[in-house]
């Protein structure tokens, strides 16, 4: 592999929703591997993962510390923020859950911190008063690390150019979601995309074909290429859960992205 493919690479992440998902045991985990090596497992086959425990509970540093000591140089977490900031009313009001998240430890994943998620319900239409005061509370940094912050909007409201301007303004980027229930929005001139894949199939073993996967393939091509490549974070989520795995393997294999080599000892220490 080249030295450009190399830096190529860099600009990209390929994952999955969580690592701990009964149907993986045994299909995508070797069978009888030890749950609490999970995790180790996951981040040497995919470069990144989105963690959805973090929407529903608090964790504390300690925490986000072993889940960087457990995974490769590299690596990245992209963390769905705390619930309570995103699911009320008056999105002004989120201060409070917004601080607490964000200094709830996350800081400790250090260069493995990965953009935030912020997610709205379905039924949140946009109100661009109240959004952007919302977005005018997100922290640009915490312990002196950037924050990158998505928005997973799923409301028809959204889809409009005031949404993708008041978002480019406060430097955050919506997410491009792949689904039959909520729209897809993209910002082009964005400094990364995100991208959240749900029409996973159970009869595809690879959820999407492999034709499909390519049409995503070329399109990370063109995004993380030319004069300004920027990052691209790909998740294979929801739909055909089970089928998650497969599909990001696939999608790395077709970018020929090269994964970190397996430790000596490590199929000892698995188990």
């Amino acid at each position: 592999m080249t030295d450009s493919s190399n830096s190529k690479q860099q600009h990209i992440r390929i994952g999955i929703g969580g690592w701990t998902f009964e149907p993986w045991r045994g299909n995508f985990y070797p069978a009888g591997l030890s749950h609490a090596k999970e995790l180790h497992y996951a981040s040497r086959q995919l470069t990144a993962i989105e963690v959805n425990g973090t929407y529903y509970s608090t964790f504390k540093p300690p925490t986000f510390a072993k889940w960087h000591g457990e995974t490769p140089d590299g690596f990245m977490f992209s963390l769905k923020a705390n619930r309570f900031a995103t699911n009320r009313r008056v999105l002004a009001e989120a201060g409070d859950s917004i601080k607490r998240f964000v200094d709830s430890g996350i800081s400790e994943l250090k260069d493995k911190l990965g953009p935030i998620v912020w997610q709205f319900m379905p039924s949140k239409q946009f109100e661009p008063g109240d959004f952007e005061a919302f977005l005018a509370l997100l922290p640009q940094a915490v312990d002196g690390r950037t924050l990158r912050h998505v928005l997973d909007v799923r409301h028809e409201s959204f889809a409009t150019p005031a949404f993708i301007e008041l978002a480019r303004r406060y430097g955050c980027v919506p997410v491009h979601t792949d689904s039959e229930k909520f729209p897809a929005i993209a910002d082009g001139a964005a400094d990364f995309a995100y991208l959240r894949l749900m029409r996973s199939q159970a009869d595809v073993p690879t959820g999407y074909t492999p034709e499909v996967i390519a049409q995503w393939a070329q399109g990370v091509r063109t995004w993380t290429g030319g004069e300004r490549p920027r990052d691209v974070f790909v998740y294979f989520i929801n739909g055909a859960k089970e089928r998650a795995p497969a599909g990001a393997m696939e999608l790395i294999r077709q970018l020929g992205i090269a994964l970190p080599k397996a430790e000596q000892g490590t199929t000892q220490a698995l188990f």
